[in-house]
């Protein structure tokens, strides 16, 4: 299949400074264990708290499930030619916890690391780095009946988990996450209650964004015991706030809201603490220890963003923590999802990484976007408006290397449409259709357009040797 045309279509190079990215780039994709699996009660793996959360009556949009999902349990090697289709060298994976270790704690199961085991050996005879993400969101359920992120006992048994992965796959694997946004795993997950396990209880919600960097340090010092040579990050979802007015409340307000979805993440895990202004927004005692900010500060490899778009935001002094409203920006279009396209947020908070925090070493472990996508009488599917986001993204993305950012790779989310949390089926981020009846999968014009920039990048860096 030809690439289909875009939006005023203009070569690579036009759009995208590829000389400002590094020869070695990594061009991936990712995806997430329950997004994607299927197989939830095979070959010993036990339930997990989104298992339990999306078979609970009206919290997924048409009461939709990942049992099946793309089934990727089963068909992970077309997924890998695929990739190998795209021209991607890497792909961002997790481990299911409950596949691995289905008491959460305790003994693993022979079969569950058998399948990771077989996957990183696919990806690698296919040129195709592993980066492996140990928790996306699929905490065992039989810890959350022992009191989930909200306990120190989490945190700890996380690191044990680690240790265990990484002693079966640090051989091969070198690159290493532990948290996928464990931003929604406390905010959304235990104060929203719009994803698992469903609380809205602030002090758990604080106690759990507490326990989820500690296990993230507890597990870098795990990983690296186990696997000298792995380098360890962490991946946070971040956004560019910006006031909706001047006025000294809504400036305040975004200054909170900064504070509760990147500066909280971001501060701790490079030495600076918890920030004091959060701690008083919360009014939560934290539940520390001696010794526990210096292992959530352990040193980093490199960082990983997550970008989707940015958030405008008015003081709502009665509304919970952190007391923050969006607004929306008249005239900024918007994706599927109702979230605004702005490309010069990844731009700024690349920066940002780089100038206030140092990051040694820059990853886009997802940016993506959700848009309607009609299957053509040819079987072809062609989506533009997504074409058009990757290639902006992109283009901002080689601006801040340009600038002094050192980004090493940029992983596309998603490679196949998936299980999309509480908005179930009905959304699609992917770069490849499922046809989640018959699990038909099709490259759609944004993968066909993705591969031309990968071999355009890799012509010029051929070029330039």
């Amino acid at each position: 299949m030809t690439n289909p045309p875009i939006h005023e279509r203009a070569s690579v190079s036009e759009r995208i400074d590829l000389a400002a990215l590094p020869h070695d780039f990594l061009w991936g994709t990712a995806t997430s264990a329950y997004q994607i699996e299927g197989a939830v009660d095979e070959d010993g793996r036990s339930p997990s708290i989104w298992d339990t959360f999306s078979h609970t009556p009206g919290k997924i949009d048409n009461d939709d499930h990942g049992d099946v999902a793309c089934d990727h349990y089963h068909r992970w090697r077309e997924d890998i030619a695929l990739m190998k289709q795209l021209g991607t060298n890497a792909y961002r994976l997790s481990i299911a916890w409950p596949r691995v270790v289905p008491g959460g704690d305790g003994p693993v199961n022979p079969k569950g690391l058998a399948f990771y085991d077989a996957l990183v050996d696919g990806l690698l005879e296919a040129g195709i780095t592993p980066s492996v993400t140990l928790y996306h969101w699929d905490l065992p359920q039989v810890l959350q009946d022992r009191g989930g992120w909200p306990e120190r006992d989490t945190a700890e048994h996380f690191a044990a988990y680690a240790s265990d992965v990484a002693e079966r796959l640090g051989d091969r694997v070198t690159h290493w996450a532990t948290l996928n946004e464990p931003s929604c795993s406390a905010w959304i997950g235990h104060l929203e209650g719009k994803m698992a396990p469903g609380a809205t209880d602030l002090t758990a919600a604080v106690r759990a964004s507490y326990h989820l960097l500690l296990g993230h340090g507890l597990a870098t010092r795990a990983i690296r015991a186990a696997a000298p040579n792995a380098k360890v990050g962490i991946v946070n979802n971040l956004s560019t706030v910006f006031a909706a007015t001047d006025r000294p409340e809504d400036v305040a307000a975004a200054r909170r809201h900064d504070g509760h979805v990147n500066r909280w993440w971001l501060d701790p895990v490079h030495g600076r603490g918890f920030p004091a202004d959060m701690r008083d927004v919360y009014g939560v005692e934290l539940p520390e220890r001696p010794g526990d900010l210096e292992t959530i500060a352990a040193d980093l490899d490199w960082l990983g963003l997550n970008y989707y778009f940015p958030a405008t935001v008015a003081d709502d002094p009665d509304g919970p923590a952190p007391r923050a409203r969006s607004v929306r920006r008249p005239g900024v279009p918007r994706t599927g999802m109702d979230w605004e396209v702005d490309p010069t947020g990844i731009e700024t908070l690349l920066l940002r990484l780089t100038d206030d925090y140092g990051a040694r070493r820059l990853y886009i472990t997802e940016n993506g976007s959700a848009f309607p996508d009609v299957v053509r009488p040819d079987g072809t599917v062609d989506d533009p408006e997504r074409q058009e986001y990757l290639v902006r993204h992109l283009a901002a993305c080689a601006s801040a290397a340009r600038k002094g950012a050192p980004l090493a790779g940029y992983f596309a989310w998603s490679l196949l449409d998936n299980f999309e949390w509480a908005y179930g089926y009905a959304k699609r981020f992917g770069l490849v259709h499922v046809d989640y009846r018959t699990q038909v999968r099709t490259i759609k014009g944004s993968g066909h357009r993705y591969a031309e920039i990968v071999r355009a990048h890799r012509g010029r860096a051929r070029r330039a040797a």
